[in-house]
């Protein structure tokens, strides 16, 4: 059964304000990646469980995964690495706290220009770092392929994949991703989708996040394929659309020339899309929203929701 979850930071920073929108939403997951102004991988486990799961057990509320930053520093930034590294050992606390199975992990950002036959025993060196931290436990680290690791591209992550040899290490699709490395993402998807466990929801059009759907990430044809594979698992809306919530209305009163004219052009596009006026505000909460009733209407078309 798919099930949906989200980066309910994209509403709000306030663990209240994303509750709302989840039971607004009867969403029972989310995927934590800022929680109170905070950085999931800044909380130890000790603070999550007196200050965050209570509110979460309340409201009936589940980790889909943890949308942590695991990964998300330079190469070349050893003691950037340490501090990770003991981030991640409270991460697989807070998990376990969650019985949640899965933690989303990097590989590290590349200077312009490196050598990336040169980095990848280190890039492989140091993610066995990481896999030590879960070593014991049935929890998964997810290999997000963010924009500008090493890797970024389908082929580096297969890659990666085959390297790190280990059923606690798979990959995590983003379309949006892709598309912003210049990889056509429906071949992306077809690469790397043997070895993938975990999908973000995210289109964009042009570098440009958009509503699920109406960019070029063949969104509904890679759920449709995912449906029809009889895929068992999460659809993670990660949409970044809070951008266009808040540069709207100063991108339509600026003159459509240089480095506005995309944003412009995108941003009239979805204005039209969900009849709204070029300077008519829109809150971060409904354009989360709109992708969340987005990709139900995906599902049902691909024939995963009755009614």
């Amino acid at each position: 059964m798919i099930k949906i979850s989200g980066f309910t930071d994209e509403v709000s920073s306030k663990l209240d304000d994303q509750i709302a929108v989840l039971q607004q939403l009867n969403m029972h997951f989310m995927c934590p990646r800022s929680i109170d102004g905070k950085s999931i991988g800044e909380y130890t486990a000790d603070e999550f469980a007196a200050n965050v799961k209570p509110k979460l057990d309340a409201a009936d509320i589940k980790f889909s995964s943890i949308g942590s930053p695991i990964g998300k520093v330079a190469l070349s930034d050893e003691d950037g690495y340490k501090r990770q590294l003991n981030e991640l050992r409270e991460l697989v606390k807070i998990a376990k706290l969650m019985d949640c199975k899965y933690i989303r992990t990097f590989s590290f950002f590349m200077e312009p220009g490196a050598d990336y036959e040169k980095a990848f025993p280190v890039v492989v060196k140091k993610i066995k770092g990481f896999m030590k931290e879960v070593e014991g436990t049935d929890i998964i680290l997810l290999h997000e392929n963010e924009k500008k690791i090493f890797g970024d591209v389908p082929e580096r992550a297969v890659r990666l994949f085959g390297a790190i040899d280990s059923p606690q290490y798979q990959l995590c699709y983003d379309a949006s991703n892709y598309i912003q490395c210049g990889v056509d993402p429906l071949e992306a998807y077809k690469t790397v989708k043997p070895y993938t466990v975990y999908y973000h929801m995210k289109d964009c059009d042009r570098g440009i996040e958009v509503p699920l759907g109406t960019g070029l990430g063949h969104i509904e044809t890679i759920v449709t394929d995912l449906v029809n594979s009889g895929y068992d698992g999460f659809l993670t809306l990660e949409p970044h659309t809070f951008k266009y919530a808040l540069l709207k209305t100063v991108v339509n009163l600026l003159p459509p020339v240089g480095k506005l004219k995309l944003p412009h052009e995108v941003y009239r596009k979805i204005d039209k899309e969900y009849g709204k006026r070029a300077l008519q505000a829109v809150s971060r909460r409904e354009v989360f929203i709109w992708q969340y009733e987005s990709l139900q209407k995906i599902l049902k078309k691909a024939g995963a929701i009755n009614g």
